[in-house]
């Protein structure tokens, strides 16, 4: 039988979670605010699926270009392209 290539296919390791952020978390990155132009972290949460962008795209830094519903569009460049992903906020932080 030939071996998937799905959308989550080898993110075992990538998604796992450590025992002290495993369980709910706190509403506060949901309601979290972004301004347009704000440098952004994509970090993947494996708790939601909905708003989730590929996942090499994890652990990457973009631009907040617009809000787009509950979503925001972020320009990532990789390399020498640059890449425009809609991402919900419980994948999103505020770049350090």
């Amino acid at each position: 039988m030939k071996r998937t290539k799905g959308y989550n296919s080898t993110t075992r390791k990538l998604f796992r979670r450590s025992s002290r952020q495993k369980g709910l978390r706190s509403l506060r990155y949901l309601l979290e605010e972004y301004d347009i132009g704000q440098k952004v972290d994509v970090i993947l949460n494996s708790q939601s699926q909905k708003g989730r962008p590929h996942r090499r795209y994890h652990s990457s830094t973009g631009t907040v270009i617009k809000k787009q519903g509950q979503a925001y569009v972020i320009s990532v460049s990789q390399g020498k392209k640059t890449t425009t992903l809609i991402a919900r906020p419980e994948h999103l932080r505020v770049a350090k």
